[in-house]
């Protein structure tokens, strides 16, 4: 826990900004509670509360992370709502007309776009990593207790 304000600002800041990201994500497609989990993460540097939310949240964030990539359809329209997050942030920088226009609004939008893309990587690559050792256990253990069998019989 720090002591410096200008540091307990930003983290609190960046932290509820993930957070708020995060829990727009739950209704939206997209990781919300892997958002929210890293908002936390954030949070637990200053606040001992948001440390203690982090184990069941962690838990929480890595199955929805299995269901938010298991389907093409689901992984396709959460890497859609990234890129259109992005999209917007440029959209918010260049287009002056636009509500709260400027580099602020704007590159908020393209740092969840990217933050939001490089979980869902994660997401993907983690759950994909999983299923490959899954299935080359299960092949090892298939063919080891194949090779066994024959052998093992004392009559034979």
């Amino acid at each position: 826990m720090s002591i410096n304000p200008v540091r307990r600002t930003a983290v609190s800041v960046a932290g509820a900004l993930l957070c708020l990201v995060g829990i727009a994500l739950l209704v939206l497609p997209g990781p919300g509670l892997l958002v929210v989990l890293a908002g936390l993460v954030v949070l637990s540097t200053e606040y001992e509360r948001a440390h203690r939310l982090l184990r069941p949240v962690r838990l929480r964030a890595l199955q929805a992370a299995e269901v938010s990539v298991a389907s093409p359809v689901r992984l396709a329209g959460s890497v859609l709502t990234g890129l259109v997050l992005i999209g917007l942030g440029i959209g918010w920088i260049v287009v002056d007309r636009l509500p709260l226009s400027g580099i602020v609004t704007g590159s908020s939008l393209i740092l969840g776009g990217v933050v939001l893309l490089g979980l869902l990587g994660y997401s993907a690559w983690h759950v994909h990593r999983d299923a490959r050792l899954q299935r080359r256990r299960s092949a090892v253990g298939v063919s080891a207790a194949t090779r066994k069998g024959p052998r093992s019989r004392p009559d034979g």
